[in-house]
Protein backbone atom coordinates (compact mmCIF):
# COMPACT_ATOMS: atom_id res chain seq x y z
CA UNK A 1 0.00 0.00 0.00
CA UNK A 2 1.62 3.32 -0.71
CA UNK A 3 0.92 6.39 1.31
CA UNK A 4 -1.06 7.96 -1.22
CA UNK A 5 -3.56 5.08 -0.45
CA UNK A 6 -2.38 4.31 3.50
CA UNK A 7 -5.28 6.09 5.24
CA UNK A 8 -3.02 5.89 8.78
CA UNK A 9 -0.43 8.11 6.85
CA UNK A 10 -3.25 10.46 5.85
CA UNK A 11 -4.85 10.58 9.40
CA UNK A 12 -1.03 11.17 10.84
CA UNK A 13 -0.65 13.95 8.50
CA UNK A 14 -3.88 15.71 9.21
CA UNK A 15 -3.41 15.22 13.12
CA UNK A 16 0.33 16.93 12.95
CA UNK A 17 -1.14 20.03 11.90
CA UNK A 18 -3.46 20.20 14.71
CA UNK A 19 -1.77 18.11 17.53
CA UNK A 20 1.97 18.34 18.48
CA UNK A 21 3.51 15.34 16.89
CA UNK A 22 -0.16 14.25 16.04
CA UNK A 23 -0.80 12.38 19.01
CA UNK A 24 -2.12 12.95 22.47
CA UNK A 25 0.47 10.95 24.45
CA UNK A 26 4.24 10.59 22.94
CA UNK A 27 4.91 7.02 22.47
CA UNK A 28 1.66 6.65 20.08
CA UNK A 29 3.96 8.77 17.55
CA UNK A 30 6.06 5.55 16.91
CA UNK A 31 9.05 7.72 17.20
CA UNK A 32 11.15 5.20 18.92
CA UNK A 33 11.06 2.56 16.07
CA UNK A 34 9.91 5.01 12.85
CA UNK A 35 6.94 4.27 10.54
CA UNK A 36 3.51 5.91 10.82
CA UNK A 37 1.44 5.26 13.68
CA UNK A 38 -1.96 3.25 13.57
CA UNK A 39 -5.17 5.01 13.74
CA UNK A 40 -7.57 2.40 15.65
CA UNK A 41 -11.05 2.81 14.56
CA UNK A 42 -12.84 -0.18 16.36
CA UNK A 43 -11.58 -3.23 18.86
CA UNK A 44 -13.23 -6.13 20.11
CA UNK A 45 -12.10 -9.12 21.92
CA UNK A 46 -8.19 -9.58 21.83
CA UNK A 47 -8.20 -7.14 18.33
CA UNK A 48 -8.10 -4.26 16.85
CA UNK A 49 -8.61 -2.39 13.38
CA UNK A 50 -6.82 0.35 11.98
CA UNK A 51 -7.92 3.09 9.70
CA UNK A 52 -7.08 0.23 6.62
CA UNK A 53 -9.30 -2.25 7.82
CA UNK A 54 -6.33 -4.23 9.20
CA UNK A 55 -6.78 -6.75 12.27
CA UNK A 56 -4.26 -7.03 14.75
CA UNK A 57 -4.20 -9.37 17.66
CA UNK A 58 -3.68 -6.67 20.94
CA UNK A 59 -1.02 -6.80 22.80
CA UNK A 60 -1.34 -3.24 24.64
CA UNK A 61 -4.67 -3.22 25.28
CA UNK A 62 -4.90 0.61 26.07
CA UNK A 63 -1.68 -0.22 27.95
CA UNK A 64 -3.29 -2.06 30.71
CA UNK A 65 -6.59 -1.20 31.29
CA UNK A 66 -8.23 -4.06 29.12
CA UNK A 67 -7.77 -7.01 31.22
CA UNK A 68 -11.36 -8.45 29.76
CA UNK A 69 -10.33 -7.77 26.23
CA UNK A 70 -12.28 -5.00 24.30
CA UNK A 71 -15.96 -4.61 24.58
CA UNK A 72 -16.75 -7.14 26.98
CA UNK A 73 -20.85 -7.76 27.79
CA UNK A 74 -20.77 -6.94 31.26
CA UNK A 75 -18.73 -3.68 30.92
CA UNK A 76 -21.24 -2.71 27.88
CA UNK A 77 -24.05 -3.52 29.53
CA UNK A 78 -23.31 -1.47 32.85
CA UNK A 79 -21.38 1.57 30.94
CA UNK A 80 -24.59 2.08 28.56
CA UNK A 81 -26.88 2.03 31.62
CA UNK A 82 -24.65 4.49 33.49
CA UNK A 83 -24.95 7.02 30.26
CA UNK A 84 -28.46 6.91 30.32
CA UNK A 85 -28.35 7.73 33.77
CA UNK A 86 -26.24 10.75 32.86
CA UNK A 87 -22.47 11.72 31.64
CA UNK A 88 -21.35 13.42 34.95
CA UNK A 89 -22.94 15.13 38.23
CA UNK A 90 -20.43 17.24 40.16
CA UNK A 91 -21.86 14.83 43.06
CA UNK A 92 -21.64 12.17 45.21
CA UNK A 93 -23.05 8.57 43.55
CA UNK A 94 -23.62 5.24 45.10
CA UNK A 95 -21.79 3.85 43.03
CA UNK A 96 -18.63 5.58 43.67
CA UNK A 97 -19.37 3.99 47.34
CA UNK A 98 -19.78 0.51 45.54
CA UNK A 99 -16.43 1.01 43.85
CA UNK A 100 -14.63 2.18 46.98
CA UNK A 101 -15.74 -1.09 48.60
CA UNK A 102 -14.89 -3.72 45.79
CA UNK A 103 -11.20 -2.27 45.51
CA UNK A 104 -10.97 -1.94 49.64
CA UNK A 105 -12.04 -5.71 49.86
CA UNK A 106 -9.49 -6.80 47.64
CA UNK A 107 -6.47 -4.74 49.28
CA UNK A 108 -5.66 -5.30 52.80
CA UNK A 109 -3.27 -2.68 52.81
CA UNK A 110 -5.67 0.31 52.82
CA UNK A 111 -8.82 1.43 54.43
CA UNK A 112 -10.02 4.03 53.02
CA UNK A 113 -9.74 5.01 48.91
CA UNK A 114 -10.10 8.35 46.91
CA UNK A 115 -10.82 8.40 43.35
CA UNK A 116 -9.16 10.54 41.04
CA UNK A 117 -8.62 10.38 37.14
CA UNK A 118 -5.70 9.40 35.79
CA UNK A 119 -2.47 7.71 37.48
CA UNK A 120 -0.69 11.05 37.04
CA UNK A 121 -2.79 12.82 39.45
CA UNK A 122 -3.24 9.82 41.60
CA UNK A 123 0.93 9.68 41.94
CA UNK A 124 0.80 13.47 42.77
CA UNK A 125 -1.10 13.31 44.95
CA UNK A 126 0.01 10.45 47.26
CA UNK A 127 3.28 12.07 46.99
CA UNK A 128 1.61 15.30 48.65
CA UNK A 129 -0.38 13.35 50.98
CA UNK A 130 3.07 11.86 51.90
CA UNK A 131 4.56 14.88 52.65
CA UNK A 132 1.35 16.16 54.58
CA UNK A 133 1.85 12.89 56.84
CA UNK A 134 5.68 12.66 57.79
CA UNK A 135 5.66 17.28 57.88
CA UNK A 136 9.10 15.86 55.31
CA UNK A 137 10.11 17.02 51.87
CA UNK A 138 12.94 14.65 50.70
CA UNK A 139 11.33 11.71 48.54
CA UNK A 140 12.97 8.66 46.97
CA UNK A 141 12.23 6.84 43.68
CA UNK A 142 14.03 5.08 41.22
CA UNK A 143 15.77 5.20 37.85
CA UNK A 144 13.50 4.07 34.99
CA UNK A 145 10.12 3.48 36.81
CA UNK A 146 7.90 6.22 35.70
CA UNK A 147 5.12 7.54 37.84
CA UNK A 148 3.50 9.85 35.58
CA UNK A 149 4.36 13.35 34.52
CA UNK A 150 4.00 15.97 37.84
CA UNK A 151 6.93 17.53 37.72
CA UNK A 152 8.27 16.45 40.98
CA UNK A 153 8.41 12.99 39.38
CA UNK A 154 10.39 13.80 35.99
CA UNK A 155 13.48 13.28 36.77
CA UNK A 156 16.60 11.61 36.11
CA UNK A 157 19.32 9.81 38.23
CA UNK A 158 22.19 12.19 39.41
CA UNK A 159 25.62 12.00 38.16
CA UNK A 160 26.58 9.85 41.55
CA UNK A 161 25.55 7.53 44.42
CA UNK A 162 22.62 8.72 46.24
CA UNK A 163 22.63 11.91 44.63
CA UNK A 164 19.87 14.21 44.08
CA UNK A 165 18.19 13.97 40.14
CA UNK A 166 17.67 16.60 37.43
CA UNK A 167 14.70 17.19 35.56
CA UNK A 168 14.25 15.07 32.37
CA UNK A 169 11.38 17.49 31.05
CA UNK A 170 11.92 21.07 29.81
CA UNK A 171 9.27 23.59 31.99
CA UNK A 172 10.72 21.47 35.31
CA UNK A 173 12.47 23.92 37.19
CA UNK A 174 15.85 22.36 39.06
CA UNK A 175 14.49 23.63 42.49
CA UNK A 176 11.22 21.57 41.59
CA UNK A 177 13.46 18.07 41.66
CA UNK A 178 15.83 19.27 44.32
CA UNK A 179 14.21 17.19 46.62
CA UNK A 180 13.84 14.14 44.22
CA UNK A 181 16.10 11.42 45.23
CA UNK A 182 17.13 8.87 42.30
CA UNK A 183 18.29 5.58 43.08
CA UNK A 184 19.19 2.36 40.90
CA UNK A 185 16.78 0.08 40.77
CA UNK A 186 17.08 -3.46 42.85
CA UNK A 187 20.70 -1.79 44.35
CA UNK A 188 20.65 -2.11 48.16
CA UNK A 189 23.65 -1.01 48.81
CA UNK A 190 22.45 2.65 47.33
CA UNK A 191 19.10 1.85 49.36
CA UNK A 192 20.50 1.70 52.42
CA UNK A 193 23.12 5.01 51.54
CA UNK A 194 20.37 7.12 50.77
CA UNK A 195 18.64 6.56 54.22
CA UNK A 196 21.63 6.72 56.08
CA UNK A 197 22.34 10.36 54.40
CA UNK A 198 18.85 11.74 54.20
CA UNK A 199 16.78 9.32 55.95
CA UNK A 200 15.49 11.62 58.35
CA UNK A 201 14.29 14.09 55.83
CA UNK A 202 12.23 11.64 53.62
CA UNK A 203 8.79 11.63 53.06
CA UNK A 204 8.61 8.59 51.04
CA UNK A 205 10.03 5.88 48.99
CA UNK A 206 7.74 5.42 46.11
CA UNK A 207 7.97 2.15 43.26
CA UNK A 208 6.73 0.35 40.96
CA UNK A 209 7.24 -3.02 42.22
CA UNK A 210 7.03 -4.11 38.47
CA UNK A 211 8.17 -1.61 37.07
CA UNK A 212 6.40 -1.91 33.42
CA UNK A 213 8.07 1.25 32.03
CA UNK A 214 11.41 -0.82 31.70
CA UNK A 215 9.58 -3.25 29.98
CA UNK A 216 8.77 -5.79 32.41
CA UNK A 217 11.59 -6.12 35.79
CA UNK A 218 10.32 -7.07 39.05
CA UNK A 219 11.69 -5.40 42.55
CA UNK A 220 13.70 -8.18 44.14
CA UNK A 221 12.44 -10.03 47.43
CA UNK A 222 15.36 -8.83 49.23
CA UNK A 223 15.15 -5.19 47.80
CA UNK A 224 11.77 -5.17 48.71
CA UNK A 225 12.04 -6.02 51.93
CA UNK A 226 15.03 -3.76 52.71
CA UNK A 227 12.55 -1.13 51.39
CA UNK A 228 10.05 -1.50 53.98
CA UNK A 229 12.35 -1.87 57.09
CA UNK A 230 14.38 1.10 55.50
CA UNK A 231 10.88 3.00 55.37
CA UNK A 232 10.17 2.07 59.33
CA UNK A 233 12.86 2.37 60.58
CA UNK A 234 12.88 6.13 59.59
CA UNK A 235 9.74 7.22 59.69
CA UNK A 236 9.09 7.22 55.88
CA UNK A 237 6.11 6.00 53.70
CA UNK A 238 6.51 3.20 51.80
CA UNK A 239 4.47 4.20 48.66
CA UNK A 240 3.47 1.30 45.66
CA UNK A 241 2.59 3.03 42.15
CA UNK A 242 0.74 -0.19 41.07
CA UNK A 243 -1.17 2.27 38.05
CA UNK A 244 0.14 -1.09 36.08
CA UNK A 245 0.52 -3.97 38.33
CA UNK A 246 -2.97 -3.09 40.28
CA UNK A 247 -5.28 -6.36 39.29
CA UNK A 248 -3.26 -6.55 36.15
CA UNK A 249 -1.03 -9.30 37.74
CA UNK A 250 -3.18 -10.79 40.70
CA UNK A 251 -5.85 -10.54 41.83
CA UNK A 252 -4.44 -8.83 45.23
CA UNK A 253 -1.94 -6.68 42.70
CA UNK A 254 1.87 -6.95 43.06
CA UNK A 255 1.54 -6.30 46.90
CA UNK A 256 0.05 -9.27 47.64
CA UNK A 257 3.01 -11.31 45.95
CA UNK A 258 5.21 -9.97 48.30
CA UNK A 259 3.12 -10.45 50.85
CA UNK A 260 3.30 -14.34 50.12
CA UNK A 261 7.58 -14.15 50.45
CA UNK A 262 7.83 -11.29 53.31
CA UNK A 263 5.75 -12.14 56.30
CA UNK A 264 3.45 -9.18 57.51
CA UNK A 265 4.47 -6.49 54.30
CA UNK A 266 2.14 -4.20 53.32
CA UNK A 267 2.84 -0.84 51.56
CA UNK A 268 1.57 2.60 53.62
CA UNK A 269 -0.11 3.90 50.26
CA UNK A 270 -0.62 2.78 46.95
CA UNK A 271 -2.01 4.01 43.83
CA UNK A 272 -4.31 2.61 41.48
CA UNK A 273 -5.39 2.72 37.69
CA UNK A 274 -5.75 1.16 34.38
CA UNK A 275 -7.42 -2.05 35.31
CA UNK A 276 -9.82 -0.21 37.99
CA UNK A 277 -11.23 1.83 35.35
CA UNK A 278 -11.60 -0.69 32.63
CA UNK A 279 -10.79 1.50 29.91
CA UNK A 280 -12.48 5.03 31.42
CA UNK A 281 -10.05 7.82 32.57
CA UNK A 282 -9.99 6.70 36.33
CA UNK A 283 -7.60 6.01 39.24
CA UNK A 284 -7.17 5.80 42.84
CA UNK A 285 -4.62 6.13 45.94
CA UNK A 286 -5.15 4.58 49.35
CA UNK A 287 -4.34 3.52 52.38
CA UNK A 288 -4.94 3.00 56.01
CA UNK A 289 -7.63 5.61 57.79
CA UNK A 290 -4.98 7.70 60.20
CA UNK A 291 -3.21 8.40 57.19
CA UNK A 292 -6.48 8.89 54.44
CA UNK A 293 -8.15 11.25 56.93
CA UNK A 294 -5.74 13.84 56.47
CA UNK A 295 -7.21 14.63 53.14
CA UNK A 296 -9.57 17.16 52.69
CA UNK A 297 -12.39 18.36 53.65
CA UNK A 298 -11.21 16.39 56.57
CA UNK A 299 -7.69 17.31 56.60
CA UNK A 300 -5.04 19.63 55.64
CA UNK A 301 -4.12 17.92 52.48
CA UNK A 302 -6.16 19.01 49.37
CA UNK A 303 -7.48 17.36 46.26
CA UNK A 304 -10.19 17.74 44.08
CA UNK A 305 -11.40 17.14 40.59
CA UNK A 306 -14.30 17.36 38.81
CA UNK A 307 -14.46 14.43 37.17
CA UNK A 308 -13.53 12.43 40.37
CA UNK A 309 -15.10 9.37 40.81
CA UNK A 310 -17.20 10.06 37.32
CA UNK A 311 -20.14 8.22 37.31
CA UNK A 312 -20.00 6.40 33.81
CA UNK A 313 -16.08 5.58 34.38
CA UNK A 314 -17.05 4.38 37.87
CA UNK A 315 -19.57 2.10 36.35
CA UNK A 316 -16.98 0.76 34.03
CA UNK A 317 -14.50 -0.20 36.51
CA UNK A 318 -17.23 -1.67 38.85
CA UNK A 319 -18.12 -4.27 36.58
CA UNK A 320 -14.70 -5.03 35.44
CA UNK A 321 -13.52 -5.94 39.05
CA UNK A 322 -16.53 -8.24 39.27
CA UNK A 323 -15.26 -10.17 36.30
CA UNK A 324 -11.98 -10.67 37.52
CA UNK A 325 -12.68 -11.40 41.03
CA UNK A 326 -15.09 -14.97 39.60
CA UNK A 327 -12.96 -17.78 40.61
CA UNK A 328 -10.06 -19.29 38.20
CA UNK A 329 -9.89 -16.06 36.39
CA UNK A 330 -6.42 -15.01 37.33
CA UNK A 331 -5.41 -18.79 37.20
CA UNK A 332 -6.59 -18.92 33.46
CA UNK A 333 -4.93 -15.50 32.85
CA UNK A 334 -1.62 -16.72 33.88
CA UNK A 335 -1.67 -19.50 31.93
CA UNK A 336 -2.16 -18.15 28.65
CA UNK A 337 0.37 -15.22 29.11
CA UNK A 338 2.95 -17.77 30.50
CA UNK A 339 2.22 -19.74 27.06
CA UNK A 340 3.14 -17.21 24.64
CA UNK A 341 6.54 -16.24 27.11
CA UNK A 342 7.41 -19.71 26.59
CA UNK A 343 6.51 -19.96 23.39
CA UNK A 344 8.60 -16.49 22.23
CA UNK A 345 11.55 -17.70 24.15
CA UNK A 346 11.75 -21.18 22.06
CA UNK A 347 11.05 -19.09 19.02
CA UNK A 348 13.77 -17.08 19.43
CA UNK A 349 15.86 -20.18 20.68
CA UNK A 350 15.25 -21.99 17.70
CA UNK A 351 16.45 -19.08 15.53
CA UNK A 352 19.47 -18.57 17.72
CA UNK A 353 18.48 -14.72 19.05
CA UNK A 354 19.50 -13.72 21.93
CA UNK A 355 16.05 -13.23 24.50
CA UNK A 356 14.84 -13.11 27.88
CA UNK A 357 10.92 -13.29 29.11
CA UNK A 358 9.33 -12.70 32.35
CA UNK A 359 5.51 -12.32 33.21
CA UNK A 360 2.99 -12.57 36.15
CA UNK A 361 -0.63 -12.73 35.69
CA UNK A 362 -1.71 -10.51 31.98
CA UNK A 363 1.45 -8.95 31.98
CA UNK A 364 5.04 -9.83 30.27
CA UNK A 365 7.94 -7.98 29.09
CA UNK A 366 11.03 -9.36 27.15
CA UNK A 367 13.86 -8.68 26.50
CA UNK A 368 16.87 -9.10 22.83
CA UNK A 369 19.45 -9.90 25.70
CA UNK A 370 19.97 -13.64 27.20
CA UNK A 371 19.29 -12.54 30.59
CA UNK A 372 17.03 -10.81 32.75
CA UNK A 373 17.85 -7.17 33.43
CA UNK A 374 17.52 -5.73 36.73
CA UNK A 375 17.66 -2.18 36.38
CA UNK A 376 17.52 0.88 33.77
CA UNK A 377 21.06 0.50 32.98
CA UNK A 378 21.10 -2.87 31.90
CA UNK A 379 17.59 -2.44 29.91
CA UNK A 380 19.62 -0.09 28.19
CA UNK A 381 21.99 -2.13 26.85
CA UNK A 382 19.45 -3.73 24.46
CA UNK A 383 19.32 -3.44 20.87
CA UNK A 384 17.16 -0.93 19.72
CA UNK A 385 17.76 -1.68 15.71
CA UNK A 386 16.65 -5.31 16.31
CA UNK A 387 14.07 -4.00 18.48
CA UNK A 388 12.55 -2.16 15.78
CA UNK A 389 12.99 -5.01 13.41
CA UNK A 390 11.69 -7.20 15.64
CA UNK A 391 8.40 -4.66 16.16
CA UNK A 392 7.38 -3.79 12.29
CA UNK A 393 7.76 -7.58 11.45
CA UNK A 394 5.20 -8.35 13.84
CA UNK A 395 2.88 -5.10 12.98
CA UNK A 396 3.35 -5.69 9.39
CA UNK A 397 1.76 -9.48 10.47
CA UNK A 398 -1.01 -8.45 12.42
CA UNK A 399 0.33 -8.30 16.13
CA UNK A 400 0.36 -5.17 17.81
CA UNK A 401 3.13 -4.62 20.85
CA UNK A 402 3.81 -1.61 22.41
CA UNK A 403 6.06 0.60 20.52
CA UNK A 404 9.02 1.25 22.16
CA UNK A 405 11.70 -0.87 23.73
CA UNK A 406 10.66 -0.07 27.22
CA UNK A 407 6.93 -0.92 27.39
CA UNK A 408 5.51 -4.09 29.26
CA UNK A 409 2.73 -6.27 27.21
CA UNK A 410 -0.69 -7.35 28.51
CA UNK A 411 -2.29 -10.33 28.01
CA UNK A 412 -6.11 -9.95 28.24
CA UNK A 413 -9.09 -12.82 29.27
CA UNK A 414 -10.45 -12.52 25.48
CA UNK A 415 -6.79 -13.89 23.77
CA UNK A 416 -7.51 -17.09 22.45
CA UNK A 417 -4.67 -20.48 22.62
CA UNK A 418 -5.21 -19.92 18.87
CA UNK A 419 -4.27 -16.40 19.13
CA UNK A 420 -0.81 -17.37 21.18
CA UNK A 421 -0.80 -19.85 18.51
CA UNK A 422 -0.72 -17.27 15.69
CA UNK A 423 1.47 -14.30 17.72
CA UNK A 424 4.20 -17.78 18.25
CA UNK A 425 4.38 -18.53 14.53
CA UNK A 426 4.52 -14.85 13.45
CA UNK A 427 7.22 -14.14 15.94
CA UNK A 428 9.62 -17.34 14.80
CA UNK A 429 9.55 -15.90 11.07
CA UNK A 430 10.15 -12.26 12.35
CA UNK A 431 12.75 -13.77 14.92
CA UNK A 432 14.76 -14.92 11.57
CA UNK A 433 15.27 -11.71 10.32
CA UNK A 434 17.18 -11.12 13.52
CA UNK A 435 19.77 -13.93 13.53
CA UNK A 436 23.42 -12.69 14.21
CA UNK A 437 25.36 -12.49 10.97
Amino acid sequence: MTPNTDLNHTLFERARQVIPGGVNSPVRAFKAVGGTPRFIKRAQGAYFWDANGQRYIDYIGSWGPMILGHGHPAVLDAVQKAAIDGFSFGAPTEREIELAEEILSLMPSMDMVRLVSSGTEACMSALRLARGATGRSKIIKFEGCYHGHADALLVKAGSGLATFGHPTSAGVPPEVVQHTLVLEYNNIQQLEEAFALHGADLACLMIEPIAGNMNFVRASVPFMQRCRELCSQYGALLVFDEVMSGFRVALGSAQSLYAQAIPGFKPDLTVLGKVIGGGMPLAAFGGPRAIMELMAPLGPVYQAGTLSGNPVATACGLATLREIRKPGFFDALSRKTQSLVDGLKAAAAEAGVPFSADCQGGMFGFFLMPELPQNYATVMKTDNARFNTLFHGLLDRGVYIAPALYEAGFVSAAHTEADIAETVSVASDVFKLLRPA
